[in-house]
């Protein structure tokens, strides 16, 4: 069973939107700090937002403002709301635990792209 199932991405224009969609398994979901990461092409993997187990949440300078975590414990399911999208937010978005200590799913392609 895959500990990460993203979903949700897709091409758009800047400044449209797109809600991303992480179903996680069910002992890590209950335990964790959730967080989603992005990997733009050529380059490493980096965090994106967190949100504790209380509902938390903190994001990094790029998207904040822009975008939305949030976790639904009845579906162990993290989503992140993406609001005026921009052509530097093009890359694979994946969820894992703010501590990434499990391994990634296949993450969710956006691209951004006028």
């Amino acid at each position: 069973q895959a500990k990460f199932v993203e979903s949700g991405g897709g091409s758009v224009q800047p400044g449209q939107s797109l809600t991303l969609s992480c179903v996680v398994e069910k002992r890590i979901f209950s335990s964790s700090t959730m967080a989603w990461y992005r990997q733009a092409p050529g380059k490493q993997r980096d965090l994106v937002a967190r949100i504790n187990r209380t509902g938390w949440p903190t994001y990094e300078d790029p998207v904040k403002d822009r975008f939305t975590i949030s976790r639904n414990g009845a579906k162990d399911t993290v989503y992140l709301q993406m609001n005026n999208l921009l052509p530097n937010d093009t890359g694979i978005y994946f969820c894992n635990t703010w501590a990434a200590v499990y391994s990634w799913g296949h993450g969710t392609q956006v691209t951004v792209s006028s």
